[in-house]
């Protein structure tokens, strides 16, 4: 009996353990694997109700305590299934205008993964629009070479850290700009693409660094990094996509405030999880590559992709645009409190990116600096 109260005790302390608002990796860790603790959770759970041994006050308090806890986990996960309200709707088939549409093909390949032919045959196959790799290197450019016949143009950041990456569009880019906006490491391409239709559609590549003992010690750069295009977004009176590896899950805090702050939606909720990390092990997956959009956009396809030899899968998001869309769907309410949430976690990362990263120079980040001069 007493290792599943035990197991159950640490489902609650990780449940709440996510709960404390601070940035160091050990804490926002506790974001990612809600799945797998509320799995043990419900091991628990059953296990408590089953146990032959008589009930005494240590166990029940454990029981309430893990109902607690499960019943906060079933608040994070449950959107993100057929149970819950669709945030993005589904294109009929009636509706369907190509010239409106743009298809997105994302995939961290993993440096050192030289299988480039099975990514090279999935956009062969599914010929996307618009693909993104993320962790490509001087290697990894010369073998996705073979795409630029079709895919004439590129936006090539080959780097070394693990960090590069490159942008293939088949449709127009214009005002493509390559930005560092809290690290010198960490590029992000901004950029607007033309859709046949001639509509423009901004566009946001991001690939920030993940709280980790091996990568960044906390989190305050990524979630100022991600809350900066977001507030950018919010200004913004045009179409509007931002896809990466965010590493970051998408019932994180910070995830969850991008939203709402940016206003763009995401088509998993009330569909399904789209887990793409770790390809490797089935039981330790969630979901760090993303594809979230403005309210103009619904929804063709989205479905993760086979293998390649990385540990992220790659995904496929099709999308359509439509004033209907637009006025049928809706953005997540923002509050006072978001905002005042959100510049404080901005100003934390200028200041924590100028004391350890460089001076920030960008003129997206330097607004803010001067916001609190």
């Amino acid at each position: 009996m007493i290792w599943v109260e035990i197991l159950a005790a640490v489902v609650v302390i990780l449940t709440f353990w996510s709960l404390i608002p601070r940035d160091e990796w050990w804490i926002r860790g506790a974001d990612f694997p809600r799945l797998q603790i509320l799995a043990l959770g419900l091991l628990a759970f059953i296990l408590l109700i089953f146990w032959p041994n008589p009930w005494d006050l240590q166990r029940e308090l454990i029981f309430v305590a893990l109902i607690a806890a499960l019943a906060y986990q079933l608040k994070m996960v449950l959107p993100y299934t057929f149970v819950w309200k669709k945030q993005v709707q589904t294109v009929s088939h009636e509706q369907l205008q190509p010239e409106r549409q743009i298809s997105l093909l994302v995939s961290n390949v993993l440096t050192p993964n030289t299988q480039y032919h099975l990514l090279i045959a999935q956009i062969t196959q599914l010929k996307p629009d618009l693909v993104l790799t993320l962790e490509t290197d001087q290697c990894w450019q010369q073998a996705l070479q073979v795409l630029e016949a079709d895919y004439p143009y590129c936006v090539p950041i080959p780097l070394d850290n693990l960090y590069g990456m490159h942008l293939y569009s088949r449709l127009k880019l214009i005002d493509t700009e390559v930005k560092f906006i809290l690290s010198d490491e960490i590029p992000s391409i901004h950029t607007t693409v033309l859709l046949l239709s001639g509509q423009p559609v901004q566009l946001y590549c991001l690939h920030p660094k993940p709280p980790s003992p091996t990568e960044a010690k906390d989190s305050t750069l990524r979630d100022a990094e991600l809350l900066i295009i977001g507030d950018q977004i919010k200004e913004l009176d045009q179409s509007c996509i931002v896809m990466g590896d965010l590493n970051d899950v998408a019932w994180s805090r910070t995830t969850r405030l991008f939203q709402r702050i940016s206003g763009l939606l995401d088509p998993r909720v009330g569909r399904h999880y789209v887990n793409t990390f770790h390809a490797d092990y089935p039981f330790l997956r969630w979901s760090l590559d993303h594809v979230f959009h403005s309210t103009d956009f619904a929804l063709i396809q989205m479905q993760r992709l086979p293998h390649i030899g990385s540990d992220h899968f790659p995904i496929y998001v099709k999308l359509q645009t439509g004033r209907l869309f637009e006025q049928q769907q809706e953005e997540l309410e923002q509050t006072d409190a978001d905002e005042q949430e959100a510049q404080i976690a901005i100003q934390e990362g200028i200041e924590k990116a100028e004391r350890e990263e460089k001076i920030v120079t960008d003129e997206i980040a330097q607004d803010y600096k001067n916001e609190k001069q």
